[in-house]
């Protein structure tokens, strides 16, 4: 538990200097660790401090990977409509802001979630062309992982 309140202290100490750069990944990167702690109510809530700064600062380039993630915590809790509700949120803004790698993320999330729901054919539809526009980093965890869902989904 020492590590987690280094993590909260620094959070609020990097808060209280006033700066408001990155502040959004620095709740996500908190919300990580309690999701490792088992705390996923303070993962949420986290979550949507987050996204509450992300609305009031337009500091929106994290936007889509919160609502993704935030999804992700929402259907390990069983809340799948409300899940595909943020996934399809993240899909679209990471395409309205052409942010590809966000965009896979949000494709990957949504096609395993059709797929667990016997919608493979619309998982495929949906996955393959974002996987398709990447020519390069293959060997990276996001494209192996979009690969091998691809792949389940044949």
């Amino acid at each position: 538990m020492g590590g987690m309140s280094l993590l909260r202290s620094g959070a609020a100490a990097y808060r209280a200097s006033g700066v408001d750069l990155f502040v959004p990944h620095y709740f996500e990167l908190l919300a990580a660790a309690c999701e490792i702690a088992g705390q996923v109510e303070e993962a949420m809530s986290l979550l949507d401090d987050a996204l509450h700064f992300v609305e009031r600062t337009g500091e929106r380039w994290l936007a889509a990977e919160l609502y993704r993630y935030k999804g992700q915590l929402l259907l390990r809790q069983g809340h799948a409509e409300t899940a595909e509700e943020l996934y399809h949120k993240a899909l679209s803004i990471a395409v309205e802001q052409e942010a590809k790698l966000w965009e896979l993320r949000a494709a990957v999330s949504l096609a395993r979630l059709w797929g667990e729901q016997d919608r493979r054919a619309e998982a495929r539809e949906l996955l393959a062309p974002v996987y398709g526009w990447f020519t390069e980093g293959f060997d990276t965890a996001d494209l192996k992982e979009a690969k091998a869902l691809l792949d389940k989904l044949a």
